[in-house]
């Protein structure tokens, strides 16, 4: 089965900076499954995937306009701390911290007595990435998942 819209993927993958070492990897854990077409990973690597099939690996790179877009200056912004909840916090960590809009990952620039500057930008912002890909599993999502835009069972949302 070719992968395309509504196929259920299930894959591995490591992510690095062009001639740079490795950023993150599947490998030492589950593989990852998205539904394709819903927006579970990034542009540029579903659609690298679109018209592949189960079995196959490859490399691609990706820009950052089809990865996490483009770092914007003016996206720091000065947060009380009390919204930390007493986290032990330094320069260059990466938090997640909720807000109206889901939860948010952003980068610790400066911490202060009762301020804590953050940078909003996604942290892979502005970087080119370069993915090996290998694809284990595909198959047709259920009319529950595509209802629910999601994975379900192994890999996926457990309701």
């Amino acid at each position: 089965m070719k992968i395309e819209d509504n196929s259920v993927v299930r894959f591995h993958y490591t992510v690095a900076e062009p001639g740079q070492g490795q950023i993150e990897t599947s490998r030492k854990q589950e593989p990852m499954t998205v539904l394709i077409g819903q927006g579970g990973i990034i542009a540029g690597l579903e659609a690298a995937m679109r018209g592949r099939q189960a079995g196959e690996t490859f490399e691609v790179t990706v820009e950052p306009a089809q990865a996490y877009g483009e770092r914007r200056e003016g996206m720091v912004q000065r947060i009380p701390r009390k919204h930390f909840k007493g986290a032990k916090l330094a320069p260059g960590m990466q938090v997640v911290l909720p807000t109206e809009q889901g939860n948010r990952a952003m980068t610790v620039r400066k911490v202060g007595i009762s301020v804590v500057d953050v940078d909003l930008n996604h942290p892979m912002a502005g970087k080119t990435l370069v993915f090996e890909v290998e694809l284990l599993d595909v198959r047709a999502a259920s009319e529950e998942e595509i209802a629910h835009r999601h994975v379900h069972g192994d890999g996926g949302h457990q309701h």
